[in-house]
């Protein structure tokens, strides 16, 4: 290696790391400030939310290193220009092509260690994280419970709350919650609502109990008799202070390392990932055909093939088929297609949100598919759009350069975000959802290689002018 790619490759190498360092920094202080209320005060050891935070931070290297590409390249070739480095290298005849070498392919190197991160590790890390986040939370009820949602606790409790509160999340706002019949399990038949309430437990005790203030007791009672199922008869009870008992048995016996079945599509790999996408297109597609062939053969128009049935021969003045009928049968006709056609459209829409889920988690295998394969493509188009745009600029250190860096990142950020989000619902493929910012992006490392490697500016400002100063002469001497 020669003296001078050697200069360029250590200047880099020190901003990278730099930058790399400073802005996993200030993810993963985002990151705590968004699960620092799931966390803190839950007695859970500190060497366990280190442990939480490890498995996550691989999930931020997707974001954070190609901004550290984008920024290091901006800000060590504006520092180059701005010192007059790449004036004196283009005095000896070194081009910029040639000083970009060393970097280009540790920028490779850099790209292909990224796609194995992605393949292998980030799966791994996002399914322990998973994992560990699951048990965590049965570790302590009250992380259970999100505000706004319903959640359950144990096997007979679905709690929701508006608000949590107090050092331990232990005071409660707005309650709602559905208990479910033991001796009847399909269903919510019982329905407490509180105004407030408070968690407590005596210690070495296995039961939690719920305190609640101010509410009502709601319970559905089952007739056998139809007549008075269809009264609809309930008992309500108000109660000024209520307590739920809720077991914790087996909360209690929560192993924090312990192996949960999750699945989504960020816990595979490539080859994994395709396999899933086929079985799940196959199974997608069974249900379109069998659901098609159900809806025809419930239309009855399939009887119509036996041979055996023989035509009758039709009047020669009928208006309708349903003359053939007497007045009370082309009633009840009538109410049966009607009813058929209500029941039609029902299940239609039924399958429609099916469909419509179905559609959804395919579509986000397939983008989890090529984020992997994006992922040392946009590593690789960004520092072509970083190195050049700094020796265009002339300006290094952490100003201008981190302002254009962020500039431009958040342009190809909230593009990606964008095209995902339409494709999820199938507005756009997700193959081009996920490679369009990467694709805008090209042709711009391309434009902006050949100014910088011209000598030229991003825009030609006195050209510009020069051109509308001619124009309003022109206008001024007719």
């Amino acid at each position: 290696m020669k003296i001078l790619d050697k200069y360029i490759l250590i200047s880099y190498l020190k901003t990278f790391f730099s930058v790399f360092v400073i802005l996993m920094f200030i993810f993963v202080l985002q990151t705590i400030w968004l699960y620092i209320a799931e966390l803190a005060g839950k007695d859970i050891d500190f060497i366990i939310i280190l442990k939480f935070l490890w498995f996550f931070t691989p999930k931020l290297i997707p974001l954070v290193l190609p901004l550290t590409i984008l920024v290091t390249s901006l800000m060590v070739f504006g520092g180059f220009s701005e010192r007059y480095e790449f004036a004196a290298m283009k005095s000896t005849g070194i081009s910029l092509q040639r000083a970009m070498r060393s970097l280009t392919v540790f920028i490779s190197i850099l790209a292909l260690t990224a796609f194995f991160f992605a393949n292998n590790i980030i799966p791994y890390s996002e399914y322990k994280w998973q994992n560990l986040r699951r048990n965590l939370a049965q570790v302590s009820p009250s992380m259970v419970i999100s505000e706004g949602q319903f959640s359950q606790i144990g096997e007979g409790f679905n709690i929701k709350v508006d608000k949590k509160y107090g050092e331990n999340n232990e005071f409660l706002t707005g309650i709602i919650i559905h208990e479910k019949n033991p001796s009847k399990p399909n269903g919510n038949y019982i329905v407490t609502i509180a105004e407030t309430g408070e968690f407590k437990s005596q210690e070495g005790s296995n039961t939690l109990s719920l305190i609640l203030n101010n509410g009502s007791r709601y319970e559905d009672i089952q007739e056998r008799d139809i007549k008075k199922q269809k009264r609809m008869p309930f008992a309500k009870t108000d109660f000024k202070q209520y307590t739920v008992n809720i077991d914790l048995t087996e909360l209690n016996n929560t192993d924090i390392d312990r192996e949960n079945d999750l699945s989504n599509q960020n816990m595979f790999n490539i080859r994994e990932l395709f396999v899933e996408i086929d079985s799940l297109s196959k199974g997608y597609t069974k249900d379109i055909e069998a659901f098609a062939n159900n809806s025809y053969y419930r239309t009855g128009v399939s009887k119509f093939n036996n041979k055996k049935i023989k035509a009758k021969k039709l009047p020669d003045s009928l208006d309708s088929y349903l003359d053939l009928f007497s007045e009370k049968r082309q009633t009840e006709i009538a109410k049966m297609a009607l009813n058929n056609a209500k029941s039609t459209l029902q299940t239609i829409d039924a399958k429609k949100k099916a469909y419509k889920i179905k559609t959804k988690r395919l579509n986000k295998y397939e983008m989890s598919l090529h984020d992997k394969q994006v992922l040392p493509i946009a590593c690789i188009i960004l520092f072509f759009v970083g190195a050049p745009l700094g020796a265009i600029i002339r300006k290094g250190g952490m100003g201008l350069p981190m302002v254009v860096a962020i500039l431009l990142f958040l342009t190809y950020h909230f593009i990606g975000i964008f095209a995902k989000n339409s494709a999820e619902d199938g507005t756009l493929h997700p193959f081009i959802a996920t490679w369009l910012s990467t694709f805008i992006m090209f042709p711009l490392s391309i434009w902006l290689t050949y100014r910088a490697t011209t000598d030229q500016g991003v825009f030609d400002l006195e050209t510009f002018v020069g051109r509308i100063t001619k124009l309003f002469k022109k206008k001024s001497k007719k």
